[in-house]
């Protein structure tokens, strides 16, 4: 989401030498990160996971970043891979959420990606009315509706019951282990992309230090905080442990500081502010979707982000970095 210094040079100038960049940059873009070694680097995180959920990353990356292309998005856009981290999020969501191993999760990986690419640019012109980006609010739009509905068709729906469940009240002991607290500090990161193993995290986390050390500083604040607000709370510790908790407040911590504000003291406290503010809200997102059967996703990431974007010109010590 961030697209300074993205221009082309060197082998990869030929056409498909730029697609490949193209796509690469889309993958690291979920993290706000315009940077294709990055996008190597996830993409090995996504494999790690299972070669599944690598190759729905990629395609989904693939045919969002050409269906934008198609379109005639700004060139701009499509050469920092702000067109491809959208859809590749709803390529790896389908996969978790319906499946990978079937032709209608395919299917509609391959459709979702490809409207997600509309989403965004309806998203985008709306947002920036109020100079707002669009976050990854396209791929909870897509994601949400896909797996919302798949219930209801039995060629797309391949589990014995339903998702839909009533709100209980947390259970199970809160007290973290020093291993619940290192798993959870990776899981955090690794959830961003729906994978809750500890060592996935730790690629992702790699990759994102590859690209920035800023960056990669602020995902490592946005996971204690997200730890440390949920089990403050009395959250779960299993819910903490697989980072189910805190990978919202990643998210919020690097866009909060650095990204769209510019990075100093007042905005790494906002962010803080943020990341503890989201992975409060997470809990009442999930209670809310659960009845439908819906998933969080990234939700609780864009309704703060937007909630403090919008907020922020309010406020004197907050700078908004060059659009």
């Amino acid at each position: 989401m961030h697209e300074s210094g993205t221009a082309i040079s060197g082998p990869f100038r030929a056409p498909y030498g730029r697609f490949v960049v193209e796509v690469l940059r889309g993958q690291a873009q979920v993290d706000f990160l315009p940077n294709a070694l990055t996008g190597v680097v996830f993409t090995v995180a996504l494999f790690a996971a299972g070669w599944e959920y690598g190759l729905y990353g990629l395609i989904g990356t693939a045919i969002g970043t050409a269906t934008a292309r198609g379109l005639g998005v700004d060139r701009s856009r499509i050469t920092a891979g702000l067109e491809g981290f959208n859809a590749c999020l709803v390529a790896v969501a389908c996969a978790v959420f319906l499946g990978p191993g079937h032709l209608s999760t395919a299917l509609l990986a391959l459709a979702g990606s490809a409207l997600v690419t509309v989403l965004t640019g309806a998203a985008g012109r709306i947002l920036a009315v109020w100079e707002l980006p669009a976050f990854t609010l396209p791929f909870c739009l897509t994601a949400s509706a896909l797996t919302l509905a798949a219930p209801g068709f039995r060629r797309v729906w391949h589990q014995d019951a339903g998702p839909a469940a009533l709100p209980s009240p947390a259970s199970g002991p809160v007290s973290l282990t020093l291993t619940d607290l290192w798993h959870a500090f990776f899981a955090n990161v690794g959830q961003i992309f729906f994978m809750p193993q500890w060592y996935v995290g730790l690629i992702f986390l790699a990759g994102i230090f590859a690209a920035s050390r800023r960056a990669g500083a602020l995902a490592c604040v946005g996971s204690v905080v997200g730890t440390g607000t949920a089990w403050a709370l009395g959250a779960p510790a299993e819910q903490v442990a697989e980072g189910t908790m805190g990978y919202n407040a990643v998210l919020v911590a690097m866009a909060l500081c650095g990204v769209f504000l510019a990075a100093d003291g007042w905005s790494l406290a906002y962010a803080v502010a943020g990341a503890a503010t989201a992975t409060a809200v997470t809990p009442a997102l999930a209670a809310l979707l659960a009845p439908s059967g819906g998933h969080t996703f990234t939700w609780p990431f864009v309704l703060v982000s937007l909630v403090f974007l919008a907020a922020a010109p309010a406020f004197s010590r907050l700078r908004r970095t060059p659009a």
